[in-house]
């Protein structure tokens, strides 16, 4: 049945993806803040449709942290699950991410109108500089950053290093961090294709004040707490292999 469920979720989600591709050349057309509004509804379709066909639902811990202005989420990367639901727990926003996922067919056409800041990782100093810049220009024009310091996804249980790039930016542009911690991994594995039923948690925590910070200090206690957070909403026995092979 859990497999059933997966196919029918993915089977809407290939749906909906072609009903936001439709409307590409009208979205692209529109202010950025109306054609986000536009694109968000994929997220909002895609995770209802995975609650009622695969039982996986979610909670959000710590709304009140949310800031009033413009600030720099650092979250954990587990999952494809938080890439969708962050679109609707946080302001109009935009990403840090790969450059590479901008080429993938129908899903990176409607990436690029959310004018992420794209880097090549493999550029060193020059895609530092290009977090720097553009998310900073980001930030000036209202719109949220996401930043998954680990810059990859990680199995639960398991912890990756936290690149500093986000947290530059942070000491440079001077916007407030917010770190955000969940458990999305444990019901939607990384390379897995069926959903595990259950309650996703997603907890944020109280902002980080950057201004006058260095980067080290600031990247320090958002890592502290975002994995001190993860030992507390962490609910899987299984070890982080078991996880992966769910499907």
């Amino acid at each position: 049945m859990l497999g059933l469920r997966a196919t029918l979720f993915y089977t809407g989600m290939v749906l909906f993806t072609l009903m936001e591709v439709a409307l590409l050349p009208i979205t692209m057309l529109l202010p950025y803040r109306l054609r986000y509004r536009v694109i968000v509804q994929w997220a909002r379709a895609t995770l209802w449709w995975l609650e009622l066909t695969c039982g996986l639902g979610f909670r959000v811990e710590g709304r009140e942290h949310i800031p009033e202005g413009t600030a720099i989420v650092f979250a954990k990367h587990q999952s494809a699950w938080e890439t969708i639901a962050m679109q609707m727990i946080f302001p109009v926003q935009t990403w840090v991410l790969k450059r590479e996922l901008l080429f993938i067919p129908l899903f990176g056409w409607g990436l690029a109108l959310t004018r992420p800041v794209a880097i090549d990782r493999k550029a060193g100093k020059k895609a530092l500089k290009q977090v720097i810049e553009q998310g900073t220009r980001r930030l000036s024009e209202g719109l949220w950053l996401i930043i998954f310091p680990e810059g990859t996804r990680v199995a639960p249980g398991e912890r990756g290093k936290y690149a500093v790039g986000g947290a530059l930016l942070a000491e440079k542009s001077g916007y407030p961090v917010v770190p955000v911690a969940h458990n999305a991994g444990e019901f939607w594995p990384k390379q897995g294709f069926i959903k595990r039923p259950g309650v996703i948690t997603l907890a944020i925590g109280p902002i980080i004040e950057t201004r006058g910070r260095k980067a080290s200090v600031i990247m320090q206690e958002a890592e502290a707490w975002i994995e001190g957070k993860m030992a507390e909403i962490t609910t899987s026995d299984l070890p982080p292999a078991a996880l992966e092979k769910t499907d």
